[in-house]
């Protein structure tokens, strides 16, 4: 960023009155002898090319980070009574494989109370050191003493990036810790790159999917981001440990917060497409009722679960946690069989990653088919029914 300077030894009353007409938003005023510029200002430096150096653009001297201060990938671990989400898992295989790059070590952040097992779980999937804030204060979630305890760990250890799920939690979490450290974040990403600068490449879907930003923070540490889970591929579970423990002091300050918590509620169970083996996507091929009921017919069949895509859930025909795509979950079955769905880059970026793909499509150049492992081009309607009678005589048999 930078400033807008005002040379008062050049200004005259004509021409102040010429660099106010020149804004084209109204920031501009002149009053007892002083142009001022206010925060309506877009800094389109239109007054500066038309005020003939009386208006001038100073970039603001940034101070470079050092980098070198600046050691280790860091996951958050997303815990809840004794439980890693899942995403976390992912994470941890991620950050190894960044940390590989640069050289650092891989460290995980867990806050919460009674976290020894969390802290040792985390040490058979290739963490090097798990740092542990542990305290009644942290037993629900608040965000001031967890903001307090995670600023804290930031301050001591210096990671030179941060890796959050993009759970509930972690949405919260991370904006609010970015913004203390001054920092920027980067949210969902689906792809994540290291340079040898230790430089954090983040890549993720922008303008509905449309285009993919690539966005680096070159001179801030820590660098901060967001991945959706089913992302990446989950590590495998190691018997050997060669991490450690370091449990963090935890003082008065960390503890303190507005928030009162009277009691909690387990929330029921919901649909969640991103824990199904087997998915039935239907898209706006298959929106009659006849060829729905089928679809549910076909992943009963299956043991799987029914998704659609995002038409479907703007007409009400299906509720959003059923929707697969940029906007809705990422999914990452073992067997997925898409009806009806031409397959545009928002859907496919939230399944692409599936184990098997299998796509139904009148249309022969459909996108679908450029990610799918099979192929059937026909009409959904007369394949739907033959493919339902094929697994009943299958099962039969």
């Amino acid at each position: 960023m930078g400033n807008l300077i005002i040379n008062e030894a050049l200004l005259t009353p004509d021409k102040a009155e010429e660099i106010v007409k020149v804004c084209p938003f109204g920031a501009i005023s002149y009053d007892n002898k002083k142009l001022s510029i206010s925060s309506a200002c877009k800094m389109c430096k239109l007054c500066v090319k038309k005020s003939e150096g009386i208006v001038e653009y100073k970039e603001e001297e940034k101070k470079a980070v050092d980098k070198s201060q600046w050691n280790g990938i860091c996951v958050y671990a997303d815990h809840s009574k004794g439980k890693l989400h899942r995403v976390t898992y992912e994470l941890c295989a991620k950050a190894r494989e960044l940390a590989k790059v640069i050289g650092h070590q891989v460290y995980a952040l867990v806050i919460g109370k009674d976290t020894s097992q969390v802290a040792e779980r985390l040490l058979h999937y290739g963490v090097d050191k798990v740092f542990v804030y542990d305290d009644e204060a942290f037993e629900e979630f608040r965000i001031e003493p967890y903001t307090e305890a995670f600023y804290d760990f930031i301050q001591k250890i210096k990671p030179s990036s941060v890796l959050v799920g993009a759970t509930n939690l972690g949405r919260q979490l991370a904006p609010r810790i970015a913004a203390r450290c001054k920092t920027g974040l980067t949210a969902d990403c689906t792809v994540l790159e290291m340079k040898d600068n230790t430089d954090l490449v983040q890549i993720r879907p922008a303008f509905g999917g449309n285009i993919m930003a690539q966005i680096v923070s070159t001179n801030t540490r820590p660098q901060f981001c967001t991945v959706r889970y089913k992302v990446f591929p989950e590590p495998k579970y190691s018997e050997e440990i060669s991490g450690e423990i370091v449990n963090m002091e935890v003082n008065d300050h960390m503890k303190k917060s507005h928030i009162t918590i009277l009691s909690t509620t387990d929330k029921p169970k919901d649909i969640d497409i991103s824990e199904a083996d087997v998915i039935v996507a239907v898209g706006r091929g298959a929106m009659t009722e006849a060829l729905r009921s089928q679809a549910q017919e076909l992943a009963d069949l299956l043991g799987g679960m029914v998704a659609c895509t995002r038409p479907l859930v703007e007409t009400n025909i299906y509720d959003a946690k059923r929707q697969i795509g940029l906007s809705g979950r990422t999914v990452k079955p073992k067997f997925i069989i898409c009806l009806g769905i031409s397959g545009a880059v928002q859907f496919a970026a939230g399944m692409k990653s599936s184990e098997t793909i299998v796509a139904v499509n009148s249309d022969k150049n459909a996108p679908i088919f450029d990610v799918a492992d099979y192929e059937i081009v026909g009409d959904v309607t007369e394949i739907l029914p033959m493919l339902i009678e094929g697994i009943k005589k299958m099962k039969a048999e």
